[in-house]
């Protein structure tokens, strides 16, 4: 994948050391720890209250105060570059339908953040906000893919953002709205059930999205793989596997690992987001 040289995007937001503090958990580590934190992240449940559990309640470190908000280190630029990619990339598409695109904001933070979604930290791993039309990341999320999941490459990143993104696209479409309206209406299975079919969805758009980036990233079959083998390592039926030792289907909020890699490579092979509606095909 190579980024380094293209646009960036001005819509990014550095809090990154704001002194908002850090929670780390006190009495509860090893093994437990991780597995906690990466269903978190992963199934998008705010888990500090059990982090905080095991005795020693949570210890809040501070960070220093934040400098000018100035693309100045790698990580950042590369966020950038690729939100940047996002904006080209879903601005043809929409203006090609007669339609404007309203560019994300996307939130750097470290530890913990507010949000117009509420309380935004570490555990809860990438999210999107509606309310504020934000992608929120917290960058040692890069770190914990690579060290604890095991998933590697420069693009299996870009497909993080992207497929935040992706659920901004199905804001800027009425799509969520309506999903999460029927969501309220609906016992906690069918409730999950929708929700799948929305991460489903952001996946397909996120492969649409890698579809109109090659040329652009010059792409290798290696960066694709490195996509495809990240959507295995977060497929629900895998996280669930690592840390409950069982896997429960009617509580699946993201589709298992086969569903995510075959609903990205369906949105990179056709490059047509017509191709990603869950809702009329079957998953």
């Amino acid at each position: 994948m190579e980024w380094r040289g293209r646009r960036e995007s001005s819509n990014i937001e550095d809090r990154r050391g704001g002194g908002g503090g850090m929670i780390r958990p006190a009495g509860f580590g090893g093994i437990g720890l991780v597995v906690v934190v990466l269903i978190g992240m992963f199934f998008g449940v705010d888990l500090t209250p059990i982090l905080g559990t095991g005795g020693g309640g949570t210890v809040v470190t501070n960070e220093a105060p934040a400098g000018p908000n100035a693309i100045d280190d790698d990580q950042e630029r590369f966020v950038a570059t690729v939100l940047g990619q996002t904006e080209d990339v879903w601005g043809k598409r929409f203006q090609a339908a007669g339609l404007q695109y309203h560019q994300p904001k996307l939130v750097l933070f470290s530890g913990q953040t507010s949000s117009a979604c509420g309380f935004a930290q570490s555990a809860m791993g990438p999210f999107y906000c509606p309310n504020d039309q934000t992608v929120y990341l917290d960058m040692d999320f890069f770190q914990t893919m690579e060290q604890q999941l095991g998933s590697r490459g420069e693009f299996a990143r870009a497909y993080v953002v992207a497929h935040e993104v992706g659920h901004h696209v199905q804001d800027e479409q009425g799509i969520l709205q309506q999903v999460n309206s029927a969501r309220e209406r609906s016992s906690e299975a069918q409730s999950n059930a929708l929700s799948v079919r929305i991460e489903l969805q952001a996946d397909c758009y996120a492969g649409v999205w890698a579809h109109d980036s090659q040329q652009a990233f010059a792409l290798t079959d290696a960066d694709v793989q490195s996509a495809l083998d990240t959507a295995a390592r977060i497929g629900d039926d895998a996280l669930q596997r690592a840390g409950r030792g069982r896997v429960v289907p009617d509580s699946f909020t993201h589709g298992t690992s086969e569903q995510r890699q075959t609903w990205f490579n369906r949105g990179f092979k056709s490059g047509d987001d017509e191709q990603c509606d869950t809702y009329r095909n079957g998953i």
